[in-house]
């Protein structure tokens, strides 16, 4: 059979490097995955409840398709408290999960063959939903010596006629690393100067440790030109619940909605009531994740610099991104040797886009034991190098 039946979109579209190192992983036993981006708390039990009785009182339709009302007044106050945006709730859609709202701006706005600034390393899915969209990304590297924080001058040089929009994740998975005001602020000023959008993932926005995240659209003249994404799964431990959200003006997230209209028609009932509780009464529960986090950060990344693997010091997310490439190994030999000879899971920085060749992702949203074990064994590796 000689002919293709995939859309010609489908070319270049790689497969994720997580889900390659998983599908190992599930073959195996007595791994410690450091791998895995996903809270290893249980979603708190009123937010479950929350759920649950939503289920039992018959809560069991679709809802609008921007989404419960209460929750996107709920978003809207939670929003102006924490960073003085403001949203009307009807400036708002709640999507299945951070990468559904992803998935929207990519389609709404950009044309075949338009461009899409992207620093890296970044989240797997910012490339591949460019491409999916017609567009182009065009990857601007970071650098551990800027603690993978974006150069603006490297943006600017990467600036075309082609040029659409900015694609910022910050804090940043998978690095750890989060933007200062001075440097978005220059961001902000290029994207002003070109007419370009900016996509803003700010999906770990409450996982900070002793900074102050920047909300984008807060910045001077950027409320405007920014679509907001956020969500649930990390901030509250939701993931499985895939609820999200979008924030943009009006004349822009309208175009998001007819997308999502015709995609999804609503996010889950159950996942957003959830939300519900989640905003209005979650703050104790992000607080005490955020503590246990932290002692946990301090853990790994004390531990990689011990070992020998350099390890900047991340301030956001959930992860540690150590440099492997002085041990002789790329970081995939590093990575599956790792897995094959200690049982020691982490996902190639190269997976992440060309800035995170040479590292590697290990995600501390796992137990402090385990961390502890999986330090043991790193060491136990990069000793037999």
């Amino acid at each position: 059979m000689s002919r293709s039946y995939f859309a010609s979109r489908m070319e270049g579209l790689k497969p994720s490097a997580i889900r390659k190192f998983f599908d190992i992983v599930a073959t195996m036993k007595d791994v410690i995955s450091l791998g895995i981006g996903e809270p290893d708390f249980d979603t708190p039990q009123p937010i479950v409840q929350a759920g649950v009785r939503s289920l039992l009182e018959g809560q069991t339709h679709y809802t609008s398709n921007v989404g419960i009302l209460e929750l996107r007044q709920a978003l809207s106050a939670h929003l102006e408290r924490l960073y003085g945006v403001s949203y009307d709730p009807a400036e708002m859609v709640i999507t299945v999960g951070g990468s559904e709202a992803l998935y929207l701006a990519a389609t709404a706005f950009v044309n075949p063959g338009d461009e899409v600034i992207i620093p890296t390393p970044c989240f797997v899915s910012y490339q591949a939903q460019v491409h999916m969209a017609g567009g182009v990304p065009v990857e601007v590297p970071c650098r551990m010596e800027n603690n993978f924080e974006v150069d603006p001058r490297d943006v600017a040089a990467a600036i075309t006629p082609r040029t659409k929009a900015i694609l910022l994740g910050y804090p940043s998975n998978p690095t750890g690393a989060v933007a200062r005001l001075e440097t978005l602020l220059e961001i902000a000023s290029l994207a002003e100067k070109h007419d370009l959008l900016v996509f803003s993932d700010e999906i770990y926005d409450r996982l900070v440790y002793g900074v102050n995240h920047v909300c984008f659209p807060s910045l001077p003249g950027m409320w405007k030109r920014t679509v907001l994404l956020g969500g649930f799964s990390k901030d509250y431990a939701m993931t499985g619940w895939r609820i999200g959200y979008a924030a943009a003006p009006a004349n822009l997230i309208q175009g998001m909605l007819r997308i999502h209209q015709y995609t999804v028609m609503c996010a889950s009932t159950t996942a957003q009531v959830a939300g519900i509780e989640a905003i209005l009464h979650g703050e104790d529960y992000v607080q005490q994740m955020v503590a246990e986090y932290d002692r946990r950060r301090r853990l790994i990344v004390d531990g990689l610099n011990h070992i020998g693997l350099p390890t900047f010091e991340p301030r956001g997310a959930f992860y540690a991104f150590p440099q492997v490439s002085h041990t002789g190994l790329d970081d995939e030999t590093f990575a599956s040797r790792l897995l094959q000879e200690e049982q020691v899971a982490a996902i190639p920085g190269s997976g992440f886009g060309a800035g995170g060749a040479g590292h590697l992702r290990c995600s501390y949203a796992t137990a402090y034991e385990k961390i502890e074990e999986a330090l043991r064994r790193i060491e136990r590796f990069v000793n037999r190098l």
